[in-house]
């Protein structure tokens, strides 16, 4: 496993090889689902989840709202908090439509409800944002469940840095996604 460094940020070099265009109608939003954890949270976003909204709530299934009530949004394991979830599988904040399991703090965001969105480590997903050296170091997460997104990235040569392009903006700034598409754009990696 190579790395490579854009500013103060370390890259797993499978980041830039590899190819992701997510397909809802496919997997059905089982990264929402799947899994004991649930998102990992910044400590900002864990502060903006304890006021939300009541139509936020409304949105949730009966078991969720009851979920939440009883035990709040938030779980800690290992010193990071974590989105909590529902008998270590869905999050508390998934909702169904029209058989898709999505996120209903994504919903309320675009909605106008929200003034922030779902946690960056849902939007960044397949990328995770780990520590090395004492930097932020993204790694590309390869799961099964995601196995119609790489397809479909593949077919449609979608790069999963241009895939999750808005959400490393939101966590890094502007200034380093020039710096990532300059250092894509000079290097044999593309």
């Amino acid at each position: 496993m190579s790395l490579v460094s854009i500013g103060d940020v370390l890259v797993e070099k499978d980041v830039f090889q590899a190819f992701f265009a997510c397909d809802l109608h496919e997997c059905q939003g089982r990264c929402c689902v799947e899994g004991e954890l649930g998102a990992p949270l910044s400590e900002g976003e864990v502060l903006q989840l304890h006021d939300l909204p009541v139509e936020l709530l409304r949105m949730l299934p009966e078991k969720s709202v009851t979920y939440f009530h009883r035990h709040g949004c938030v779980e800690v394991y290992q010193g990071r908090a974590y989105t909590r979830t529902i008998d270590n599988r869905e999050c508390v904040f998934t909702c169904v439509r029209d058989g898709i399991t999505v996120c209903a703090i994504e919903i309320a965001f675009r909605d106008g409800l929200l003034g922030f969105d779902k946690p960056i480590s849902c939007r960044l997903f397949p990328i995770r944002v780990r520590k090395k050296f004492g930097l932020d170091y993204l790694v590309y997460e390869q799961h099964s469940m995601c196995r119609s997104a790489r397809k479909a990235g593949g077919e449609r040569q979608v790069k999963l840095i241009d895939y999750v392009r808005q959400a490393l903006g939101a966590l890094y700034g502007n200034d380093w996604i020039e710096s990532l598409k300059a250092f894509v754009d000079s290097s044999s990696l593309k």
